[in-house]
C-alpha cells in the first residue's frame, strides 16, 4: 500500500505524537499512539500484500493470490530483501503448477534473496530438485534433496523427499 520508507516516516510521526502526548500529560493517548506506531513498523517487515497472498494460497485460490501480488508495483524498491524473497517464492509456487521453467527462475531468486523460515527454504529447494530431476540433472537434484532434508526439521516433507528419491532411482 505504502512504500517502505513512508511506513517508517509514518511510524516516526506517530511515536513523536505519542511522546508529545506524554509530555502534555495525556498518558492514555501517549500509550495508544505508541501501540498504534507498532502497526506501520510491523508492515515494514511484513508486506501487507504478501500476507494477503499467503492467505489466498492457503485456500488454494491462485488467481486471488496472483491478484494481490500484482498490486505490488516495482518490488525491487518497494520491498525489503526478505520480502523480495517471499515475493519470488510465492510466484514460484504459483508457477510450479503450470510452468516449471519460470518457476525454477523464481525459486532461485527466492533462495538468493533469502527466506526467513527453514520450512519455506526446504519447500523451495524441494521444488528446485523436482525441476532438476525433470531436466535429467540427477546430481543437482540429489544435492537439493539433501539440503531440503536438512532444512526439514519437523519432517513435514519426509514423504515428498522419499518419493522423489525413489523416482531418481528409476532414472
Amino acid at each position: 500500500m505504502f512504500h517502505k520508507n513512508i511506513k517508517l516516516i509514518l511510524a516516526t510521526l506517530i511515536i513523536g505524537l505519542g511522546i508529545w502526548s506524554f509530555i502534555d500529560g495525556e498518558i492514555g493517548n501517549g500509550i495508544f499512539f505508541i501501540f498504534l506506531s507498532l502497526f506501520p513498523i510491523f508492515l515494514y517487515f511484513k508486506n501487507e500484500f504478501i500476507l494477503l497472498a499467503f492467505l489466498k494460497l492457503r485456500k488454494q485460490d491462485f488467481a486471488g493470490a496472483q491478484k494481490w501480488l500484482a498490486r505490488i508495483n516495482n518490488p525491487e524498491t518497494a520491498l525489503i530483501r526478505k520480502q523480495q524473497g517471499y515475493y519470488n517464492y510465492l510466484h514460484g509456487i504459483m508457477l510450479s503448477q503450470t510452468n516449471l521453467i519460470q518457476a525454477e527462475k523464481y525459486f532461485k531468486k527466492a533462495i538468493e534473496f533469502g527466506l526467513s523460515m527453514d520450512m519455506d527454504l526446504a519447500v523451495a529447494k524441494l521444488n528446485l530438485a523436482g525441476v532438476a530431476m525433470s531436466r535429467r540433472r540427477k546430481l543437482e537434484a540429489t544435492n537439493l534433496l539433501n539440503e531440503a532434508k536438512k532444512l526439514d526439521k519437523q519432517n513435514m516433507l519426509k514423504d515428498q523427499i522419499s518419493m522423489m528419491k525413489e523416482q531418481m532411482k528409476k532414472m
